[in-house]
């Protein structure tokens, strides 16, 4: 029998009409008992880890977190937005939208590695924020990073075509891609290779995790070899003139900095996309054989690494062509096609090269994105089915064949364009919970310590991030603006420097810390509110839209879901959790403990 007060339930939500209209009719009491109901780490390490029924193998190892951050990150960047972040938004100033957009990731990446070092499950954010907000904070990131992950290997999927069609010298994009007419305008173009590259890669990651990272070893470390032949070709053969001269002085504006500063976080915004992979290396974390050694490096070492690549690759693409000749298609391999003296068959190389990177991206980007949902399966919120892992592969079949399917039919129609600042609306949003996240954990311990003074200074980093952003965007120049800048800037510094003085920490890491705390995630909040500023109307339409769908799904299922599943003993719930948060670190031995089970 059900607790007409919110209690726990017997018997399933969904069990027929007349159970699924009961539930309904007490959405608010399950409302108040599960949205906000955090669990612990040690739930999150053991029973609800326990709901996929096998557990994945321990078998990564840093090497491997260093590889799998490399093939997920570099491939979609460079080959998909650079050509279009540098023609539309930043002219060669694109190199510094690189530099800004990889400082914003690495300071993210350190908030990713606290919380992955201390809790290495599959999760990533969704369990982050699960043990720190409550549940329905974690399905709305959750459901966000999960429609990140498709459409970006959507949209990288489709740029497959291109860049294969360079490599072979083939117009793929006109001959291979199918027009229909009678469909709106970015949804009328039918690209079955696209869709054949992603079931092969789901049917790949589907066998083994282990075998699928040695794969991407070998594919990333063949795809390194193209990227310093780019780079070498482009500073060879480049022009620094290109760096200040359009190819049209008499259309384009000319300077290093044809848009401005503006332009350059724009491009910023846009190029952000690029930086998508590296909190897949969080997401398997719980594959890692020693978890403090293996996830610092793997996260915060690819995402620096990466940054330095791109950098040198917008660099070496700004001098082969002026901005304003980019191909926003196939960007560098198109700049060697106009050349004269024999130097066409580079485009030619670097189509194979762009190929390979894309699908090392694609490769690492899928193993990810099917881990999230498997842990979103086990915390009940989504259908359990989605969380078995295989006995056999120990992988998560279901969840990997479930989104391979999704991000197929999407790539099959979907245009670049339609994709591209979704993506990046999303994963910004994920990335700024995640910074919120770190600091909340660090100085709140439920029943111990007020939440209210931290919950404060986060609302003020928002508040005056959004107030800096909106009179950056739209005030008028002059020095009134820069007072005003000015003093969101200082407003937000003392309030920082303020709170560190009067309020203690009330966790300290055991392994590994986001240093300089709380100055690092502040900046994180800032930039990701900032770069948040930069994306155009449509895209947050597009986002609302999309938000609202979410939230319709967790009232009308997913609250339900989850109330039944507390009440057969699967997940910690309401008060009970709260309390049992008081302290949400593992011990040592329980989290760090090779291949052993928890």
């Amino acid at each position: 029998m059900e607790n007409g007060g919110g209690g726990a339930s017997s018997s399933s939500s969904f069990s027929g009409l007349w159970a699924y209209g009961r539930a309904l009719a007490q959405t608010p009491a399950r409302l108040r008992r599960r949205a906000w109901s955090v669990s612990t780490a040690y739930e999150e390490m053991s029973q609800v880890r326990a709901r996929s029924g096998a557990d994945m193998r321990r078998t990564l190892r840093w090497p491997d977190f260093v590889g799998l951050g490399l093939g997920g990150m570099v491939g979609a960047g460079v080959f998909v937005t650079t050509g279009r972040a540098a023609r539309l938004c930043a002219g060669p100033a694109v190199v510094l939208s690189y530099a800004t957009a990889g400082l914003c990731a690495l300071l993210s990446a350190f908030c990713y590695t606290e919380f992955a070092v201390d809790m290495p499950v599959a999760g990533g954010a969704f369990s982050y924020l699960r043990v720190t907000f409550g549940e329905f904070a974690a399905f709305l990131t959750g459901a966000n990073l999960v429609m990140d992950y498709v459409f970006s290997n959507a949209a990288v999927a489709r740029s497959f075509t291109a860049y294969l069609g360079t490599a072979i010298g083939v117009a793929t994009t006109e001959r291979w891609r199918i027009t229909v007419t009678g469909l709106p305008e970015g949804f009328n173009q039918i690209d079955f290779l696209a869709v054949g590259v992603i079931l092969v890669i789901s049917l790949c990651i589907c066998y083994s995790t282990k075998e699928s990272s040695a794969l991407n070893m070998a594919l990333t470390a063949v795809h390194l070899l193209f990227i310093l032949f780019i780079i070498v070709m482009g500073f060879w053969r480049g022009d620094v003139r290109n760096f200040t001269h359009p190819a049209d002085p008499a259309s384009h504006a000319g300077g290093f900095l044809p848009f401005g500063a503006t332009g350059v976080f724009d491009g910023a915004a846009m190029v952000y996309l690029s930086y998508i992979g590296y909190d897949a290396v969080s997401t398997m974390a719980e594959e890692a054989e020693e978890p403090t050694r293996d996830i610092p490096a793997g996260v915060s070492g690819s995402v620096a690494l990466v940054t330095v690549i791109y950098c040198l690759m917008a660099a070496s693409m700004s001098m082969l062509v002026p901005y304003d000749a980019i191909d926003v298609e196939s960007p560098f391999s198109s700049a060697f096609e106009g050349s004269s003296g024999g130097w066409r068959w580079v485009s030619n190389v670097i189509g194979a090269g762009a190929s390979l990177g894309i699908l090392t991206s694609l490769l690492v980007s899928m193993l990810s994105q099917a881990r999230y949902l498997c842990v979103i399966g086990r915390s009940g919120v989504v259908p359990a089915w989605l969380a078995r892992v295989n006995p056999v592969t120990s992988t998560p079949v279901n969840a990997s064949a479930s989104l391979g399917v999704a991000t197929g039919a999407i790539a099959l129609i979907t245009d670049l364009n339609v994709l591209l600042n979704l993506v990046t609306i999303g994963t910004l949003f994920v990335f700024y919970m995640v910074a919120n996240a770190v600091v909340y954990r660090r100085y709140v311990v439920a029943g111990t310590t007020s939440p209210w003074p931290t919950a404060a200074l986060l609302a003020a980093l928002t508040l005056s991030s959004l107030g800096f952003t909106m009179l950056w965007r739209f005030g008028p120049p002059g020095k009134v603006k820069v007072l005003l800048l000015c003093g969101f800037a200082v407003g937000a510094g003392v309030a920082l420097q303020a709170f560190r003085f009067f309020v203690s920490q009330a966790r300290k890491p055991e392994f590994w810390g986001v240093p300089l705390m709380p100055w690092t995630p502040a900046a994180s909040i800032f930039l990701n509110v900032f770069l948040l500023g930069s994306l155009d109307g449509p895209s947050y339409a597009r986002f609302g839209l999309f938000s609202a769908l979410v939230v319709l799904v967790y009232l009308l299922y997913s609250v339900h879901a989850s109330f039944d599943a507390e009440g057969i003993g699967s997940l910690g719930g309401g008060a009970d959790a709260v309390a049992a948060a008081g302290d949400l670190s593992l011990p040592p031995a329980a989290v760090h403990c090779g291949d052993s089970k928890v």
